[in-house]
């Protein structure tokens, strides 16, 4: 199977796109990542990306642009150029534009640390904490116009014991997140899938 051209947004540290470069060098994920894109020209997604080598490593500055939609053109027309038929949000803080979305439609997918619709947001971790539950975890999901709405694609189960700090489950959290994204990339190429309302189907069942 040849390897499906992905492109990878990233805002922080890049420790997802550190794990899919992982199996994709272990020959477990058949992608190639063709463009690793950030909003910070400190993200160390980006050293991660050009270690990696990475073909295009790009840091687009917001500020640069007069507005979020402009912005996000602009990572639209890289993506294209770059010919990535997947989009893979790693830790990418900004909220995506409707037009990108539309633009991309089905093709974005994002991980959240939490089992949606439960917790959804920026803060997940310590929302669940604060609400008390005693079973978290992780969801994989396509992207859509509802911040974290869109269809699921896979979820990952993770404990919260008693004596959890937000630090301490985040850590347990981000080891689920490094072995179902991979996971889910692979099957997404592999398998392909539809949307049938808001349930996923694996055509490979």
């Amino acid at each position: 199977m040849p390897a499906s051209p992905i492109a990878v947004m990233a805002s922080g540290k890049g420790s997802n796109l550190g794990a899919i470069l992982a199996a994709i060098e272990a020959g477990a994920c058949p992608a190639e990542v063709r463009l690793a894109l950030s909003d910070r020209a400190d993200a160390g997604a980006l050293e991660i990306a050009r270690k990696a080598g990475v073909p295009e490593v790009v840091h687009l500055n917001p500020r640069d642009y007069e507005s979020r939609e402009r912005f996000d053109m602009a990572c639209a027309e890289r993506i294209e150029q770059a010919g990535c038929e997947w989009i893979v949000l790693a830790g990418y803080m900004r909220i995506l534009s409707e037009a990108f979305v539309r633009r991309f439609a089905g093709r974005i997918i994002n991980i959240h640390p939490a089992l949606l619709p439960a917790f959804p947001g920026a803060h997940a971790v310590r929302d669940a904490l604060e609400y008390g539950v005693t079973i978290t975890g992780v969801t994989v999901h396509l992207v859509n116009e509802v911040l974290d709405g869109g269809p699921i694609l896979a979820q990952a189960a993770v404990p919260v014991r008693e004596d959890d700090t937000e630090a301490t489950l985040h850590a347990r959290i981000h080891e689920a997140e490094h072995r179902l994204y991979p996971e889910t990339l692979a099957r997404m190429i592999r398998e392909g899938f539809v949307v049938e309302g808001r349930r996923v189907r694996w055509k490979g069942r």
